[in-house]
């Protein structure tokens, strides 16, 4: 296995795996995630919340896997922004909270950094 074939694949777990523990992991904290998507005003935030996250463990292993990786990625991307948007509304705090969230974007903004190039590469 080339360097590259083997960075690509690594990357791949991790990025994948992000999604894969987040969306595990929401299902156990339901209430602590709703409770600020309710406060935004979205409609059966339980609900959202658990069909996202079946949506981001599945799609995590797909593109852990390869399966689709491309479209999944492009998927993945629009769930972020989305997501990021619902939860993360820095211009809606203030203090500690709002450098928290802003950090937050920036970090997500990483993550879709690395799923462009998962796509890229993956079709």
């Amino acid at each position: 296995m080339a360097a590259a074939e083997f960075l690509m694949i690594f990357g791949r777990m991790l990025i994948g795996g992000i999604f894969v523990v987040a969306g595990v992991r929401h299902l156990f904290i339901l209430p602590t995630v709703t409770a600020p998507m309710a406060a935004r005003g979205i409609p059966r935030p339980g609900q959202v919340l658990i069909t996202g996250s079946i949506f981001e463990a599945f799609a995590g292993l797909m593109v852990i896997f390869g399966f689709y990786a491309g479209w999944v990625a492009l998927g993945l991307v629009a769930f972020t922004l989305i997501a990021s948007w619902i939860i993360l509304d820095f211009w809606n705090k203030d203090g500690f909270a709002r450098e928290g969230a802003i950090n937050g974007w920036i970090a997500n903004i990483g993550v879709v950094g690395g799923l462009l190039i998962v796509a890229a590469q993956g079709f």
